[in-house]
């Protein structure tokens, strides 16, 4: 049974922290590449930041230069590193475990930056 169960959402202020964690079970963590996604209300599921079982990442522009996604391989685990947050990062941040035909989410994890 695959299982991401992602921490470490909560309400920051305008230019603060926060450091989420997506832990992967039922899954060859190596074999995936591991993605970040967050979803506002009303708008679509977007991609924040992608990092595969080599370690190349990728990031959206939004995130490019504030946010730093790594991975732990002795862990089964993923992480979101988010520094200078903004009212606009408030969304609900899902983790995604992805190789050909297989591919997984987390439930989510809520973000909400006060201005």
């Amino acid at each position: 049974q695959v299982q991401l169960v992602e921490s470490g959402g909560g309400l920051v202020q305008a230019g603060g922290s926060l450091r989420l964690s997506c832990a992967a079970s039922g899954i060859i963590f190596a074999d995936n590449t591991m993605d970040w996604y967050r979803q506002a209300p009303g708008k679509q599921r977007e991609l924040v930041a992608s990092i595969n079982n080599d370690g190349e990442t990728t990031y959206a522009d939004s995130a490019r230069g504030r946010f730093t996604i790594s991975r732990d391989s002795a862990r089964n685990t993923v992480y979101l590193q988010m520094n200078s947050l903004k009212p606009e990062d408030t969304a609900v941040y899902y983790c995604r475990s992805n190789r050909p035909f297989h591919t997984y989410w987390g439930q989510g994890t809520q973000v909400t930056v006060s201005s």
